[in-house]
């Protein structure tokens, strides 16, 4: 087996546990407009000022010290506001913790690969297993002092980790760096003022079942009209009873639409969230609920009659339908989709693909198999060295958005979807499949053939194709055969280790164990052209 690292088996993945649907707030008046951003700008500081006393509270944050910090923020606002801020502020700095392990992490992995090709000669080759000595000695004084930075950063940020302590900036880092690259981004400081405002604005409210419309902070009713509870210090810019401000836009939710009205009449929690997109100058309205855990179909059930396997590549998909026995019909799809322009046009392209895909596997009744890929430690350049090619196709494979994606689109359409160890398959597949569908009218890629072997993985078979029987004879004279080993065989993925000696029993003459006289076969001492012969003395027995 070679060093080869031992496969997972496949699995059924989960259903999501919430949806989130969006329309636009249409026909805001300039009061409007001005209302919300009043509110936003309000509680954004409010959101700002308990944020930062979250963060210095540390490891030693307590839920007497939670209590506290949402009774500041009632004065000034609402108990429901305070609950929403409090909330998105803890949820914001443990996403920050678990950003901060995995950078420790990737520190670790690279301090490591640079400590161990820095212990090589130069100049060493590498293996298959471990990476190889730095090529020059100017390489190689170059990374021996990027490993004492590193060496300071992963101090530091371990220093910070056992204090508690993370580093957040509402607003995104992103966008307070810009601020400092105005002509690269093409952006004026007052266009950049204004998306740095909106982006640090909070307009969030969750919901709550058993209250009017299952929000009584953001009000959406059945009839979509759109109420908002103002803030204490902003309570005299009401238009309606009790504090509450109504926008003359009506909404309606085209996606999710039914499932939002049963929610709302029902009086069941939903949260939402308003945002502006400055760049078109529209506002959008968010709505988000919680969904039971669908019941996942057996993964037995799944493979009953086949599946389509899919590759994911940094621009398409490229898809295999199999059959229960693992072998490929039809022809291969590709789905494509350009991850090139900005946030939404890559989105919206990832969608496309993914519709096309699950129409394909909707009409024929059939599971789809995709690669379980994390590419969280593969990303450094510590490990691919000046691969940057390489390490640029790795960080734009959509695996994560599109995962979600395709998990969450296929359990509304009802089909299965089943997850398989992405080891060796793009490898494998080329290797046993590529050739063999290869056809004068038809070229098979790479990407194909992974494909097939992913689909094999999730059926349970081994990613080794059966070939046929020698044409000229019984023996192995045209090569080594492979066979077909069963889903519990242990190793079948693996190659077959070579075995010394004759590789089956055509055995030619005189070199079997048990020859013996081959003479003696003829009823004679002598070959068959003599004359004459003579019979072989019989055995004795007592």
């Amino acid at each position: 087996m070679g060093g080869l690292r031992d496969v997972a088996a496949p699995f059924m993945v989960p259903g999501p546990s919430g949806v989130a649907v969006r329309t636009r707030l249409k026909d805001l008046t300039a009061d409007d407009e001005k209302v919300l951003r009043l509110v936003g700008d309000h509680l954004g500081s409010l959101a700002s000022r308990d944020l930062n006393a979250r963060c210095a509270a540390g490891l030693e944050h307590d839920s007497e010290q939670w209590a506290q910090r949402k009774r500041v923020l009632t004065e000034e606002s609402s108990s429901r506001w305070a609950g929403s801020i409090t909330k998105a502020t803890h949820d914001q700095w443990a996403l920050a913790r678990r950003g901060q392990l995995a950078h420790i992490q990737s520190l670790e992995a690279g301090i490591e690969t640079i400590t161990h090709r820095l212990s090589l000669p130069v100049g060493e080759k590498g293996t298959k297993k471990a990476p190889g000595g730095y090529g020059t000695r100017q390489v190689w004084f170059a990374k021996s002092r990027r490993l004492h930075v590193l060496e300071d950063r992963l101090q530091a940020v371990r220093a910070d980790r056992e204090a508690g302590c993370v580093r957040v900036v509402r607003g995104g880092k992103r966008l307070l760096n810009t601020r400092h690259h105005l002509d690269a981004a093409q952006l004026t400081e007052e266009q950049w003022r204004a998306r740095w405002q909106a982006g640090r604005r909070f307009l969030k409210a969750d919901g709550e079942s058993g209250k009017r419309f299952g929000n009584e902070t953001i009000r959406v009713t059945a009839d979509g009209e759109v109420s908002v509870k103002l803030p204490a210090p902003l309570t005299h810019l009401a238009n309606a009873p009790h504090g509450r401000y109504v926008l003359t836009s009506r909404v309606a939710f085209a996606h999710r639409g039914e499932q939002w009205a049963d929610r709302i009449t029902a009086n069941r929690a939903v949260a939402y969230r308003i945002h502006e997109d400055v760049s078109r100058g529209r506002w959008y309205l968010t709505a988000s609920w919680t969904i039971p855990p669908v019941k996942t179909v057996p993964l037995e059930a799944a493979r009953a009659h086949g599946l389509i396997g899919v590759d994911t590549n940094a621009d398409h998909l490229a898809a295999w339908r199999l059959d229960e026995h693992g072998n490929p019909v039809g022809t291969p799809l590709r789905f494509g989709y350009d991850l090139t322009g900005t946030a939404a046009h890559r989105d919206a392209q990832i969608r496309h693909a993914l519709i096309r895909l699950l129409h394909w596997a909707r009409r024929h009744h059939l599971a789809i198999a995709i690669e379980d890929l994390d590419f969280a430690a593969e990303k450094t350049r510590e490990k691919h060295g000046r691969r940057k090619r390489f390490r640029k196709l790795v960080s734009d494979l959509p695996t994560s958005r599109l995962r979600t994606r395709l998990v969450s689109m296929a359990t509304e359409l009802g089909i299965p979807v089943i997850a398989v160890d992405p080891a060796y398959t793009s490898r494998w597949g080329a290797q046993h499949w590529q050739k063999p569908l290869t056809s004068k009218t038809r070229k098979t890629t790479r990407h194909q053939a992974a494909a097939v072997a992913i689909g094999r993985r999730a059926l349970g078979h081994p990613i080794r194709r059966r070939t046929t029987p020698p044409p000229a004879h019984r023996s192995d004279k045209q090569g080594h055969r492979t066979v077909q080993a069963r889903p519990g065989t242990p190793g079948r993925e693996g190659h077959r280790p070579r075995i010394p000696g004759p590789r089956t029993r055509s055995v030619r003459a005189g070199c079997g164990a048990k020859a013996g006289d081959q003479n003696a076969q003829h009823r004679s001492g002598r070959s068959a052209e003599h004359g004459f012969w003579q019979q072989d003395s019989l055995p004795l027995s007592f």
